[in-house]
């Protein structure tokens, strides 16, 4: 293991930058080349269907198998015409990443020869084998039927050989068995929703869409170095190492020039963004070393989430062809900044109006502080829900470390919005209502122009913050599905406004003016939410007590917080989009996927621990053993010449024993957890008992690597793991 350590550093240190093709046409001109999207569907499909595919697209309306028979025919066509051989249902089980089975585009020609043929009842659905996937108890082992659905308002697109169809995944009995069902069930709910309140303000608003932005941060690693980690390997983060004497602290990774190596990753990433439709447009340095993150620019909110899928799985795929390994782990590395991946969230009209942006005259801003307030209302009932869309094993570990949100929701609205409300909350409807969107800042400098300020700050510490015309969900990790934390977040507005909406039009009824029933139900929601407004500091110990004062779900313990999925709360959010069956069933899924990952964790730990690093720490011993053995026969005064020595020889056997009992003390604990049959319940042991074990043994294990020799260290350092060369 040592001998691969040094050949593995050795090959990081020799790298060279990889060469990359850069295409000749501008972006423009080969962007989406790769996805049959409209500009593909013009040209392979007649105008007729054209015509129903997109109205189909456009107003939610489903497609009939004639219109898939046609819509197969073309996009086959395309397929074939760009080198396809295979297709596949591409969808979301509950395993937070990806799936697909590849068939080839061959059927029987009749004659004993093959013939390519891609019929509409293939593009409409499949049958995957779903007894292999997680349900949480909803299909049985030997019940393995299960059915994937044609998503047509997120385009085919092809990878490789193969034509990928985005499609949901449910069971035989109809249960949602993936993340996409539920997420198009909630954007349909948001937009009904947001449409009736929308249409108090503008009649032809006819449509919401509900838009995603993500923020993709990432580490990349020196593909031998991974390899030369075990524990990176296997479970996605080093769990152990002790802290590199340089890593962030000098705050000059951040927004700076990207190494080359890095660069030309970057550019053949975006180069493969582009062509499947996906708009990255920045890249940057973040804070820890070796950390970089991409964004895109907004899109429809269920086609972002595709592509965020699809983004990650082409990053793995180009990073290992310059010799990188990608880590989407929330926390890869102790003592320096984790990962985790912004959703950037509005709503907007078919009239082109985004409704979390402030307006130009009073009915403008009363239509912006209508919405913001409602989502405030819908994140003050749903706090616990939010947290628990956005909680994981892996997440656990980023939450409150400084550099993340904690893990308490909250909303930071900035002070200029905070003002708005708490004067509308004491005005009438004939006051004005003005919010100013810009103001301007003069440096006093002659070559500088004035800078235009936004309406709020930012604040890192809040999870869910408005930025100006969106909202930002910053708690969201990076190895995350997008859709957990969309299906949680549409669905609990789409809730709150259908309240909302009820309520304004029953005092409409009742006699009073449109506005005077706005104003009233508006007012109320003010007071009612004011417990999850916080602008201040997120990871004071101060906001935790104040938090637990204003009765926000505080708890901290994974297993715990998914308890919000199955609240009264919840099962009323999730009316129309996820059954209390499903709820349950999900929760399972969840329990079942923490407990795994700290087992792995545990065994991956373990192994190392007993079968590397004591072995290690005691061979070392025997040097020094010896050392002070030989000073003997030379000398009487050897205790006191080999004093460092016996010093050392004491503590690396203080700490191989705690290692060796720690270790065997966590394989009995895990034991003990393994025989409990409730999820839950083992989950909770993992996370009560088990886990603990992790952070104690890494103790003992970082503080023998600072004593054993260094030519001896069997695992890739920090110093040498963290600095792309």
């Amino acid at each position: 293991m040592t001998k691969l350590r040094f050949k593995a550093v050795a090959l990081a240190s020799e790298r060279k930058p990889l060469e990359v093709k850069k295409p000749t046409s501008k972006t423009s001109e080969y962007y989406g080349e790769k996805v049959f999207n409209r500009k593909a569907m013009t040209k392979y499909l007649s105008k007729e269907t054209f015509k129903a595919l997109n109205d189909a697209i456009d107003k939610g309306q489903s497609v009939n198998r004639n219109l898939a028979e046609h819509v197969a025919a073309g996009m086959r066509m395309w397929a074939l015409e760009n080198g396809v051989t295979h297709y596949t249902h591409w969808f979301h089980p509950l395993t937070d990443g990806t799936a697909e089975k590849h068939d080839a585009f061959v059927e029987h020609d009749g004659n004993g020869g093959l013939i390519e043929e891609f019929e509409g009842k293939l593009l409409a659905q499949q049958e995957p084998d779903a007894s292999s996937f997680p349900s949480g108890g909803l299909r049985n082992t030997f019940e393995a039927r299960g059915y994937s659905a044609w998503d047509p308002s997120s385009p085919a697109f092809i990878v490789g050989d193969t034509l990928c169809i985005p499609t949901i995944f449910i069971s035989y009995t109809g249960e949602a068995l993936d993340y996409k069902t539920p997420l198009l069930k909630a954007l349909n709910a948001v937009d009904k929703a947001a449409t009736g309140v929308a249409q108090y303000f503008n009649e032809d608003v006819r449509k919401i869409i509900s838009n995603l932005g993500w923020e993709q941060e990432y580490f990349l690693v020196d593909e031998d170095l991974f390899m030369a980690r075990p524990d990176l390997a296997l479970t996605g983060r080093t769990l152990m190492s002790h802290e590199s004497s340089k890593n962030q602290q000098l705050e000059d990774h951040y927004f700076g020039a990207i190494p080359e190596r890095v660069q030309r990753f970057m550019e053949e990433l975006e180069y493969e963004a582009y062509a499947l439709g996906i708009p990255v447009k920045t890249r940057h340095n973040e804070v820890a070393p070796n950390q970089f993150e991409l964004a895109p620019i907004y899109e429809e909110c269920n086609l972002a989430v595709d592509h965020n899928l699809l983004v990650m799985s082409v990053m793995d795929k180009v990073a290992r062809k310059h010799s990188f390994r990608v880590l989407f782990h929330e926390k890869p590395f102790k003592g320096i900044n984790g990962s985790g991946k912004h959703n950037n969230w509005s709503l907007c009209t078919n009239t082109g109006i985004n409704l979390l942006s402030p307006g130009k005259d009073t009915v403008e801003n009363l239509r912006f502080i209508t919405f913001v307030v409602n989502i405030l209302a819908a994140v003050h009932k749903n706090n616990g829900l939010l947290k628990a869309s956005i909680s994981s094993a892996t997440n656990g570990h980023r939450l409150g470390a400084n550099e993340a949100p904690p893990a308490i929701i909250s909303v930071f609205l900035g002070t200029q919005v905070s003002d708005v409300l708490d004067k509308f909350e004491k005005s009438s409807v004939q006051d004005a209502i003005v919010v100013d969107n810009k103001k301007q800042i003069s440096l006093g400098v002659g070559q500088i122009p004035e800078i235009l300020l936004d309406n709020t700050d930012r604040n890192r510490t809040s999870p869910f913050a408005f930025t100006g015309n969106r909202f930002e969900f910053r708690a969201v990790g990076s190895s995350a599905n997008c859709a957990s934390a969309m299906t949680a977040l549409n669905a609990a507005v789409a809730e709150q406004l259908f309240v909302f909406k009820d309520e304004v039009d029953s005092l409409i009824k009742s006699g009073k003016s449109k506005e005077e029933a706005l104003y009233e139900v508006l007012k109320k929601y003010i007071k009612e939410s004011r417990p999850i407004r916080f602008n201040g500091n997120g990871y004071s110990d101060e906001w935790k007590a104040e938090a637990n004062k204003r009765k926000l779900d505080c708890e901290t313990s994974v297993p715990l917080i998914y308890d919000n999925y199955t609240s009264k709360q919840s099962i009323k959010t999730f009316s129309g989009i996820l059954s209390e069956v499903e709820l349950h069933a999900r929760n399972e899924v969840k329990w079942e996927i923490y407990t795994k990952k700290i087992q792995i964790e545990s065994r991956v730990l373990g192994d190392l621990a007993l079968n590397h690093i004591i072995p290690v720490a005691i061979s070392y011993q025997s040097i020094l053993l010896t050392n002070v053995s030989k000073l003997k026969e030379v000398s009487d005064n050897y205790k006191e010449l080999g004093a460092e020595q016996l010093r050392l020889i004491e503590k690396i056997s203080t700490h191989v024993n705690a290692v060796n009992a720690k270790v065997h003390e966590m394989i009995d604990t895990r034991k003990i957890a393994n025989n409990i049959e409730s999820e839950r319940e083992k989950a909770l042991a993992y996370h009560d008992n088990v886990a603990p074990y992790l952070d104690g043994i890494r103790y003992h294990i970082d503080k023998l690597e600072l004593i054993v020799d260094n030519e001896m260290w069997p695992l890739a350092k920090y110093r040498e793991l963290l600095f792309i060369r």
